[in-house]
């Protein structure tokens, strides 16, 4: 299915509502956590509650982690 076919294939009511229970908008500020990067130990803060023995990184570290 082509990005230009998709808007005639979901006609005829809400079949694609909540799908991946993610649907945009604008919920609020997010809640931070501060963390201390695994790299190179500077203070950031996070949108997410870190996992205890995982790796967290500062947004300059992290494009050198991610697979691709």
């Amino acid at each position: 299915m082509s990005f230009n076919d998709r808007g005639n294939s979901y006609r005829g009511g809400n079949r694609n509502s909540n799908r991946g229970g993610f649907r945009g908008g604008n919920s609020g500020p997010r809640e931070m956590h501060k963390v201390t990067c695994s790299d190179c130990g500077v203070e950031t803060e996070v949108p997410f509650k870190p996992t205890e023995g995982r790796p967290v990184y500062c947004r300059d570290c992290l494009p050198n982690h991610r697979k691709f």
